[in-house]
């Protein structure tokens, strides 16, 4: 309620008198990480290197105030971390635990960002959501899923003298920007 404006009109007499106050603030931001931490990703020091970019991409929320989900895809299912919590210093403790093993999960992580992206989209229909997905793109199959509703970049984290370069077609699939980790020093 704009009282001052509203006082200022004389005294309110119905309704249509009150002045509502004019939210300045911008919405909120979402950022959705999602971490593919299979086995795979050990090779040539691509989950270390990973760790270097998930550490600025929290220092980065935290300055600018904005909300985290982390998902992380590896072992037998993808497991979330954070659900839409505010960036805070209890992440570093996670990513220096943060390790590589196991398969790769990253098709069920996808389908469970979609799914909680869109709940998400409903409860809070303002927030900005963005979504940032690292992998070395090993995955059988391409998912042939729609894309997902948000802005999104794919960090290809895929090392070695020999790429098969699926991540860039996972990123077309998804409707994300692609970028290496050697080609990206900053976001």
């Amino acid at each position: 309620m704009n009282w001052p404006g509203t006082l200022l009109k004389g005294r309110p007499r119905q309704r249509a008198d009150l002045l509502l106050q004019v939210r300045t603030r911008s919405p909120h931001e979402l950022w959705l990480v999602i971490v593919d931490a299979s086995a795979s990703t050990r090779r040539h020091q691509a989950l270390s290197d990973a760790k270097g970019l998930l550490a600025q991409v929290f220092d980065d929320a935290y300055r600018q105030r904005a909300r985290l989900a982390l998902l992380t895809a590896s072992g037998a299912a993808p497991q979330w971390q954070v659900q839409g919590l505010k960036a805070s210093s209890g992440l570093r403790a996670w990513l220096e635990g943060l390790g590589a093993g196991g398969g790769t999960p990253l098709l069920a992580a996808l389908t469970q960002a979609e799914h909680w992206l869109t709940l998400r989209q409903k409860r809070f229909p303002a927030e900005q959501q963005r979504l940032l997905l690292i992998t070395d793109g090993r995955l059988k199959d391409l998912p042939q899923a729609p894309p997902l509703a948000c802005p999104g970049l794919l960090i290809d984290i895929e090392r070695g003298p020999i790429r098969l370069g699926r991540a860039r077609q996972l990123a077309q699939v998804l409707g994300a920007d692609y970028r290496h980790i050697d080609d990206s020093p900053a976001l």
